[in-house]
């Protein structure tokens, strides 16, 4: 559906893009995830036909987005960080004009106001006027103003930003159910709301791609550096040390001393419990805990956008 191809974007000196490459297939929801600066907003004006990048191609259903633009924005419905739209108007007459400028046929305007509202959850608000609406409402308005055309692919840019936990659910509801027939591509800073979301998720930082997959997947690769906790008593620190030191796959060991035991947190290259439980079976130690740190979508997000840059 979407192939991203070695895309680039400069501001002067400044890279916002760097080569990323990036195939979207039909259907699927897809996550895009990444701090401040990190090239989300420049990649997905670049994909919705706003901006030129600077280098590289992005094809939507075979369609090049430079060269065959007006027949790509067909296919996809965009709705950015800040909803374009008119806030004297009332919903209806707002939504009734944008669907004029799509040269929606005239006998079935009606039916699609009637199919959107329903959709997004706004029509107990269509005679009200766009000012007096709550950001949620705002944000709804302006997902059936994406939707107008009903457009194979929907581009969101930080939907939920702003809203509210409830608004959030009701926002992300509408994600899910319109992903059910369409391709939806979203930005977002939510952790918790890309991993309820997306069946996808890709992380960028510094224009980079750092990490893509399923949720399972990420937290898969993810595994290959695991911390574990453990708790000994009557143990003695330079003992255990060297004793968990031998195990294969122990990069790194710090102990706190606490009231007769030993708390540790080891840098391990995988799932090292059980080669630890049966060095600790081995003593005369009493073994109070052993735990392996759960790897969250949080913890897999920091670890690629901080740690070493």
């Amino acid at each position: 559906m979407i192939s991203i191809q070695e895309l680039s974007k400069f501001y002067d000196d400044v890279c916002a893009v760097d080569k990323m490459s990036l195939d979207i297939p039909e259907g699927q929801i897809m996550g895009l995830l990444g701090p401040n600066g990190a090239g989300k907003s420049t990649t997905l004006r670049i994909l919705t036909g706003y901006q030129p990048p600077s280098k590289g191609t992005i094809f939507v259903n075979g369609l090049d987005v430079r060269k065959e633009a007006l027949e790509a924005k067909k296919l996809i419905g965009y709705l950015p960080e800040s909803s374009p739209i008119y806030p004297d108007m009332l919903v209806y007459d707002y939504l009734d004009y944008i669907s004029q400028v799509r040269e929606i046929d005239k006998s079935s305007r009606n039916s699609r106001l009637k199919e959107l509202s329903g959709l997004c959850g706004i029509r107990d608000v269509m005679h009200k006027s766009v000012s007096s609406l709550s950001k949620g409402y705002k944000q709804r308005v302006g997902l059936a103003l994406a939707m107008m055309s009903d457009p194979k692919i929907l581009v969101l840019d930080e939907p939920t930003s702003g809203l509210d936990p409830n608004q959030i659910a009701e926002i992300r509801n509408i994600i899910k159910e319109i992903g059910k027939e369409k391709t939806v591509i979203f930005s977002t800073h939510i952790l918790s709301e890309a991993e309820a979301t997306c069946d996808r998720i890709v992380i960028v930082n510094k224009g980079r791609i750092a990490a893509d997959g399923t949720m399972e997947e990420l937290k898969s690769s993810a595994r290959a550096g695991q911390k574990i906790s453990l708790s000994l008593l009557h143990a003695n620190q330079k003992d255990a040390e060297k004793i968990l030191g031998e195990i294969n796959g122990v990069s790194a060991i710090r102990c706190i001393e606490g009231d007769g035991q030993l708390d540790f947190t080891i840098d391990a290259a995988g799932d090292l419990r059980a080669e630890i439980y049966h060095a600790v079976k081995n003593s005369d130690w009493i073994l109070l805990k052993l735990l392996q740190e759960q790897k969250s979508l949080e913890n897999i997000f920091r670890i690629l956008t901080t740690e070493g840059n």
